[in-house]
């Protein structure tokens, strides 16, 4: 099928600004590209200008913030969703939204194809293809790294510089790749590709170092309605100032760095380090308020159903029938979870000090070690009785000897 008008996802980068001319040359065609503004800040600046500069009939700059917080940060937090223990997901949870766009925006002006500048090692070649397969399976995608002959960033400077492709603002001396939105910032590559070398403490951004953070601590509460948070010390704020606001206070205070060697969808192991402040605060901060208000048997079969919805989102899955039916298990598990956590932030940690709830499931009465009216400790022994009797029976049978002629 001949190829009229593709639409770029385009981040105003090396790779995606080489991509434009390249898509141009190969398919002799028009490039539309689109831009998610999902809170990576100056970073957009003049992204249209230069998309335009480079080449493409149109650019498209969607601010796309509330949308991912809300639609798919939170559905994702009140799973407690957390990839091999450490990742909270912010690359991962951005993909199927930008390509859930890419899909709109080529029906809008009528293309033929998407392209997107994730090389083939990586896991958002998945996170995208699989998205737009779910939405528009007639929807051609192309993938650059894939199919041409580049394969450094030198090359790519050079392909630039022969064709005049305005690199206005790109780091050519960059030695990570980073990937940032308003719920994280992630960095890979350079000195973090040996996993036995600390990080340099001068490439972190969102995050002060724990040694140089304030020497007092800082308590703040957050509220929640049915698991989503809505409140922060006490005013209820929208989710994009909410969560913006939480990244400040607790990356002054050093919270919410990563450091995990993860297990690619693709097959290989690689090593990312992740600033997640207001992510990390949030997390412990719901965890903390699912203790008091979920009984023991749901939490428990809850946090199986967070390390499933973590693996669909790492591995592309969200628009999948599975992800769906998970969500409506949590929020069902979520009608309870309201309330408010109190939290100290201090070097780098984030404790719960403090929880409340008007669905608490925590009696003092029955909990306590003094005296109370409403538990009869004489009832813990038929219990116990019961509880232990297959264990109980399995050594009795053990200490027998072996009956005669048995089998």
């Amino acid at each position: 099928m001949k190829l009229k008008k593709v639409v770029l996802a385009y981040s105003g980068g090396l790779d995606t600004s080489v991509i434009l001319c390249w898509l141009k040359e190969t398919y002799n065609c028009e490039v539309v590209t689109f831009t998610a503004d999902l809170g990576q800040g100056e970073e957009l600046s003049g992204i249209e200008a230069r998309a335009m500069k480079a080449g493409a009939s149109k650019a498209y700059v969607m601010d796309l913030r509330e949308e991912f917080v809300t639609d798919y940060v939170f559905p994702t937090l009140k799973a407690g969703a957390v990839y091999e223990g450490q990742y909270l997901l912010g690359t991962s949870m951005a993909r199927p939204l930008i390509a859930k766009y890419l899909v709109e925006i080529a029906h809008r002006e009528g293309a033929q194809a998407v392209a997107h500048g994730c090389t083939g090692k990586g896991n958002d070649q998945v996170r995208f293809e699989v998205s737009v397969k779910a939405l528009d399976p007639d929807l051609q995608v192309i993938a650059p790294w894939r199919q041409w002959k580049l394969r450094s960033r030198e090359e790519e400077l050079l392909f630039a510089k022969e064709r005049g492709i305005p690199l206005v603002g790109i780091d050519e001396e960059s030695i990570y790749s980073r990937d940032g939105n308003l719920w994280h910032l992630s960095h890979e590559g350079g000195p973090l590709e040996d996993p036995w070398q600390e990080p340099d403490p001068g490439m972190f951004l969102l995050t002060a170092s724990p040694e140089a953070a304030p020497d007092s601590p800082e308590y703040i509460t957050l509220g929640f309605e049915a698991g989503v948070p809505v409140a922060l010390n006490g005013e209820r704020l929208p989710p994009v100032e909410l969560l913006s606001t939480l990244n400040e206070l607790a990356g002054r205070h050093g919270v919410g760095r990563a450091d995990l060697v993860e297990n690619r969808l693709v097959g290989m192991k690689s090593r990312g380090v992740y600033e997640t402040p207001g992510g990390t605060v949030l997390y412990i901060a719901h965890q903390a308020l699912e203790q008091l208000c979920l009984d023991r048997e749901t939490l428990h079969y809850k946090e199986l159903v967070a390390h499933k919805y973590a693996e669909l989102v790492y591995y592309g899955l969200w628009f999948s029938p599975l992800r769906e039916a998970l969500d409506a298990f949590v929020d069902a598990t979520q009608k309870t979870v309201s309330g408010t956590v109190r939290l100290k932030l201090y070097k780098g940690s984030c404790t719960v000090v403090g929880r409340k709830s008007p669905h608490s499931l925590y009696l003092p009465e029955f909990a306590t070690f003094g005296a109370d009216l409403v538990y009869n400790q004489k009832d813990a022994e038929g219990f116990i009785n019961l509880f232990g009797l297959p264990l109980r029976i399995r050594a009795l049978v053990q200490r027998s000897p072996a009956k005669e002629g048995a089998g």
